[in-house]
């Protein structure tokens, strides 16, 4: 069983998934380190994430406020990992939130080596064709950098 190990979450049910995977490979009192990377996009792009268009808020000539947007991430994604971390910590594991600022398979490559973690356990989100093309792979990014070995959950498909 290991000692320590990083969890990225994206505030999805399905990053989610990996908590229990983590628990099961990490010994009882161990570590589990709760990473949220805060990446506000330059341009929204409200198809790619199925939500309705809202309009964003323009400090100047149609540019967002990336500071007033990574603030609110960072400040919602705190509340998110708090509440996890004293889930993990009611079920006898050390649970410690992160939140870095920068893209995803950066941020967690660098933490997952920052803090000595033994395993980075991940779900996929399991896109494939333009959509993959576009948002690209974070897991495939992190199992080809990673400084330890990252355990992929990937994603339960309806078996009808």
């Amino acid at each position: 069983m290991l000692s320590r190990v990083l969890v990225p979450l994206d505030g999805s049910e399905l990053a989610e998934k990996a908590l229990p995977e983590a628990q099961k490979i990490t010994k009882p009192g161990g570590e589990i380190i709760l990473l949220t990377a805060v990446d506000p996009p330059e341009y929204l792009s409200y198809s790619l994430y199925g939500t309705q268009p809202v309009p964003p808020q323009p400090v100047g000539a149609g540019e967002l406020d990336f500071i007033a947007v990574s603030r609110d991430m960072a400040v919602q994604s705190e509340a998110y990992l708090k509440r996890l971390a004293a889930e993990l910590e009611q079920v006898g594991f050390q649970a410690r939130p992160l939140i870095e600022v920068g893209a995803p398979a950066e941020v967690i490559i660098k933490t997952a080596q920052a803090q000595r973690a033994e395993a980075v356990v991940m779900c996929t989100h399991g896109r494939s064709g333009l959509s993959r093309w576009i948002l690209g792979s974070v897991t495939n990014k992190v199992l080809s950098a990673a400084p330890c070995p990252v355990f992929v959950i990937p994603p339960q498909r309806d078996q009808t």
